[in-house]
C-alpha cells in the first residue's frame, strides 16, 4: 500500500486516551470513525487485521469439520415466536433492535440460535448426518444501553458464531469438549493467553457455558483464577442462588485462595440441549424411524472484541508516554514500513515491488514534503511490526530492519530479508 493513499490525519500522541490509547489513536488518524455511540466505521487497517485474525479461526474449525454458513441479519419475528424468545429479547432484556411495518415486525440479529435450528432441521433430517457443526461470520446488532472501551462494548460488532447438532447429550458433551480444544487452539495462533472460565448461561438458555477470558486492566468482568489449572471462575456466579452448582463445576472445594483479575470476556461456548429443537418443533429421524430432538450447542467468538484486545496490548511507551503500538507480526496487517528520501526513492519502489510480488504486505511512505523523523513517527501510529529506512546511509544492497516493539535491528541482502519477512512470527 502506499501511504499517500491511505489519506491518514496529523495526530498529536500527546493527546491520547491513556485508557484505550490505541483505538483513540486510530479514531484521530480517521482509521476508525465512530457515527454514533457503539456504531463504528472501520478503515483499511482495522480491516485487514480483522481479517488475518479471521482466517485464523476459519482455518481452525474447518480443521474441526465445521462448515461454514451465513444466516440473515434480518430476522422475522415468527422465528423468534417459535422458540419463545421474541418478548425475552424485545421486552424484558430489551436486546433487540426491531422493525415493524406493513411486511410484518423484523429483528436484527443479536444471536442466530433460530436461523440455525431452522437451517440444520432442513439440511439434518436423518440421525446418519449428525454430529454436524455450522459456523458463520458475520455482524451483529445489540442495545447495549452503556458502551464503553470503543470496540469493547459497541452495539454493532463482528462476530464468530457456530451452532451444533447431536443425536444424544452425551454426544453434545462430546462436541462441547472437542469446540474448548478448537477454542485454545485459535487463541494460542492468534497469540492470546486466554483462561476458560466457569459462567452463567443467561438468555441462551446453557445449563452448561464457559467464557474465554483474557487479562487485562480494562476488562469490565472480574474472574478468579486457579494458575495451577489455567481456568477460573466469574466472580459475578457467586450471587447468584445456585452458586453452588458453578463452583462444582469449576472443581475446586476452596475459592479462598484463588487469584482476583479484571479480564474481557473474547468468546463463549453453551450446552443448548434441547432447548430449541423441542421449542421449535424441529426434529431428526433415528435409526428406529422416530422423531427426536436435536442436542444442540453454540459458540462465539468476538472478533471486533480480539482486535480491540490485541491493540490495546501493543501500546509502546517511551519515558511514560505514549510512542505509539506495534501490532503482533501473525495478524499485522502490513508486515513492514518503507522509509526513504529522495535519493533513494527508485530503490525504496523497487523494494516495494520486490516485497508486494513475493506477497509480503508491505506499505512505502510515499508522502512528499515529510522528514524521516516524521514518517517514522507514522509508522509507531499505525503499529506497523517492521521499518525498513533507505537513509543517507542506506548503502544500496544492505536492509536495516527494525523491529519497532524491540528497536532490534538486523540487516540483509535482498534475498535474506525476502526469507525472513515471510518467516517472521
Amino acid at each position: 500500500m502506499k501511504l499517500s493513499k491511505l489519506n491518514i490525519k496529523k495526530i498529536n500522541l500527546n493527546d491520547v486516551d491513556e485508557n484505550y490509547s490505541v483505538q483513540d489513536i486510530l479514531m484521530k488518524l480517521g482509521e476508525l470513525y465512530q457515527f454514533e455511540s457503539g456504531i463504528y466505521g472501520y478503515g483499511n487497517i482495522w480491516n485487514k487485521m480483522q481479517r488475518n485474525v479471521e482466517d485464523i479461526i476459519i482455518s481452525e474449525l474447518d480443521k474441526a469439520d465445521c462448515i461454514q454458513v451465513d444466516f440473515p441479519k434480518l430476522q422475522p419475528r415468527k422465528i423468534w415466536d417459535q422458540s419463545d424468545r421474541w418478548n425475552l429479547y424485545t421486552d424484558e432484556a430489551d436486546i433487540m433492535f426491531t422493525l415493524d411495518n406493513n411486511l410484518g415486525e423484523y429483528g436484527l440479529a443479536p444471536t442466530a440460535e433460530e436461523c440455525a435450528t431452522i437451517f440444520g432441521a432442513n439440511r439434518l433430517p436423518s440421525y446418519k448426518a449428525l454430529p454436524t457443526t455450522y459456523y458463520q461470520i458475520g455482524e451483529k446488532f445489540r442495545k447495549e444501553i452503556r458502551t464503553r472501551g470503543y470496540l469493547f462494548r459497541p452495539r454493532t460488532f463482528t462476530m464468530m458464531d457456530a451452532y451444533s447438532f447431536d443425536r444424544t447429550e452425551e454426544d453434545m458433551h462430546k462436541t462441547f469438549n472437542k469446540m474448548h480444544d478448537v477454542y485454545m487452539n485459535i487463541f494460542n495462533r492468534i497469540g492470546i493467553k486466554v483462561v476458560p472460565v466457569v459462567s452463567d448461561g443467561g438468555t441462551f438458555g446453557s445449563s452448561v457455558s464457559e467464557e474465554f477470558q483474557a487479562f487485562t486492566e480494562l476488562g469490565e468482568d472480574i474472574i478468579l483464577y486457579d494458575k495451577k489449572n489455567n481456568v477460573g471462575l466469574n466472580k459475578e456466579v457467586l450471587e447468584f442462588d445456585d452458586k453452588d452448582t458453578f463452583i462444582k463445576a469449576f472443581g475446586v472445594s476452596d475459592i479462598n485462595d484463588l487469584l482476583e483479575y479484571n479480564s474481557v470476556e473474547l468468546g463463549n461456548n453453551f450446552e443448548l440441549g434441547t432447548k430449541y429443537s423441542n421449542s421449535m418443533k424441529l426434529y431428526f429421524t433415528d435409526e428406529d424411524g422416530k422423531s427426536k430432538p436435536y442436542y444442540m450447542g453454540c459458540y462465539g467468538i468476538g472478533l471486533g472484541r480480539i482486535v480491540a484486545c490485541i491493540l490495546e496490548n501493543s501500546v509502546i511507551k517511551d519515558n511514560g508516554k505514549i510512542k505509539g503500538f506495534s501490532i503482533p507480526y501473525n495478524v499485522a496487517p502490513y508486515k513492514v514500513q518503507i522509509i526513504y528520501n529522495e535519493d533513494n526513492k527508485d530503490k525504496a519502489l523497487n523494494l516495494y515491488n520486490n516485497l508486494l510480488e513475493r506477497n509480503i504486505p508491505v506499505i512505502i511512505d510515499d508522502r512528499k514534503d515529510l522528514t524521516i523523523g516524521n514518517k517514522i513517527k507514522d509508522v509507531y501510529a499505525l503499529g506497523t511490526p517492521k521499518m525498513i529506512i533507505l537513509g543517507n546511509k542506506f548503502d544500496g544492497n544492505n536492509y536495516e530492519v527494525e523491529d519497532t516493539k524491540t528497536g532490534e535491528i538486523q540487516r540483509f541482502d535482498l534475498e535474506e530479508l525476502i526469507d525472513t519477512l515471510k518467516g517472521s512470527h
